[in-house]
């Protein structure tokens, strides 16, 4: 079997994995690149492979750096089978929508033409099946897969592959337990091969009940100055996981009562799938709303579904919190709060998830006094945090033990070591080289093996 990189290589965003087996073509998700200029520059580029040729493509999970580019596959000539979890269908089914709207914005404001229609949307989910974790999937070739459990968001899955007697693993974005709502990633014991992420390759998140603190501190000391806290978050796992928390901590009367706004239609969308399926959530989680507990609904919140009642939220006075996409700053409605309120020095914007480069939160998070939004000069005076614990992505710690686990049998041959911006990739493929004695390699786009 071969295996060529043609995204997610030295690249946080893009995943795009090609496996060749004979006549069997299986792509391993179709992400979309994100952060710079740079990254839609690749995106309008034609994929280096035919994909009226490609069987089957499996999607990890349903962010859209894993399936962004899956109606444009579709548009130039995909018919294949889609395999993917029945919570990342519906997801990806309310994400690609909302995500198409952003881009073609994007596109009008660029004078670029769009990357897909919408009509490409709907078609490619009739080549879609849904599958429950840990069952058997034929495919052809006496090749067949396995989906496990990889606890990253709803549905992730860790993508089991088995052609010859060898088993080839792809970790997706691996999660990072323990995890409000969600259940541990699977730790295989017998691979041959392993295709790892490492968006936090080179660092170690705080510790969970430190990660707590942090996030009831920074509230705490917003609402004492007056101020209005900022969440930029990414509408899946990240909101369901804050609400999770911020329930908890007015159950106990940690935090004090203030108006909590949730400010992005996509994240009250994506709350009602997880609503769906509860038998995805950990043992805790499914304990707490057994008991009547609703972990997404409290005194204090609202879902700010419409533009309208969006604007409103400038009326309520401070204190406040409110938590808008998108995640890393590179549009949605947060870019309104954040020009409203970064140059107040009694407010704070607070990071939950990881900021790739040449975006606008990692230029605030990295210490940038004045950024440009939509146009106009913006002072960062506010209170700038971020919290490591509150990534759905393992760090390097737990993507280590991963790895050392799937050696158990002393069979792996190689550890390909991707997703993570170059520094971090290759941090980790040093340490799992040195520490495991495992051959690893950090390909870059185009690079081919044979397994």
């Amino acid at each position: 079997m071969r295996l060529t990189f043609y995204g997610g290589a030295k690249s946080v965003t893009g995943a795009n994995y090609l496996l060749e087996e004979g006549d069997l073509r299986i792509l391993i998700d179709c992400g979309l690149y994100q952060g710079s200029k740079y990254a839609t520059e690749l995106n309008y580029e034609k994929f280096p492979y035919d994909p009226g040729t490609v069987d089957f493509v499996f999607l990890s999970h349903s962010h859209t750096d894993h399936i962004g580019r899956l109606p444009k596959l579709y548009k130039e000539g995909f018919r294949g089978q889609i395999i993917a979890s029945k919570p990342t269908l519906d997801l990806a089914k309310k994400a690609l929508p909302d995500n198409y709207g952003l881009m073609r914005s994007e596109a009008e404001r660029d004078g670029l033409p769009l990357l897909y229609e919408f009509q490409d949307i709907e078609e490619t989910w009739s080549l879609a099946k849904g599958w429950g974790y840990e069952k058997k999937i034929e495919l052809k070739n006496s090749v067949f897969a396995i989906l496990h459990d990889a606890g990253h968001i709803l549905g992730s899955t860790i993508i089991e592959i088995n052609f010859g007697g060898k088993k080839i693993y792809f970790t997706g974005d691996l999660g990072n337990p323990p995890t409000p709502l969600l259940n541990p990633p699977y730790f295989p014991e017998d691979a041959d091969f392993v295709v790892v992420e490492s968006a936090y390759g080179s660092r170690i998140h705080e510790d969970r009940a430190h990660r707590k603190e942090i996030l009831q501190d920074v509230i705490v000391g917003t609402v004492n100055r007056g101020g209005v806290l900022m969440i930029p978050s990414f509408a899946m796992e990240r909101v369901q996981e804050l609400l999770y928390e911020f329930n908890d901590m007015i159950n106990r009367k940690v935090i004090p009562r203030v108006p909590i706004f949730v400010d992005s239609p996509l994240a009250i969308n994506l709350t009602e799938v997880y609503k769906q399926y509860p038998d995805y959530f950990n043992e805790k989680t499914t304990h707490i709303i057994d008991s009547g507990d609703d972990i997404f609904d409290f005194p204090g919140l609202s879902f700010t579904r419409t533009s309208q009642e969006s604007k409103k939220i400038n009326d309520v006075p401070a204190p406040k919190i409110i938590i808008a996409g998108s995640g890393m700053s590179i549009g949605g409605r947060i870019l309104h709060h954040e020009r409203r309120y970064l140059s107040d020095p009694k407010s704070s914007i607070l990071f939950v998830g990881y900021q790739v480069e040449g975006s606008l939160g990692r230029r605030i998070l990295d210490g940038d006094k004045e950024v440009s939004i939509f146009g106009e000069k913006i002072q960062v005076n506010c209170r700038v945090q971020a919290i490591g614990g509150y990534s759905a992505h393992a760090d390097q710690k737990m993507l280590m033990r991963w790895i050392g686990t799937a050696n158990v049998q002393s069979k792996l041959k190689k550890a390909f070591i991707v997703q993570g911006e170059e520094d971090s990739a290759q941090t980790l493929a040093n340490k799992v080289k040195e520490d495991l004695g495992i051959e690893t390699i950090v390909p870059a786009s185009g690079d081919s093996f044979e397994l």
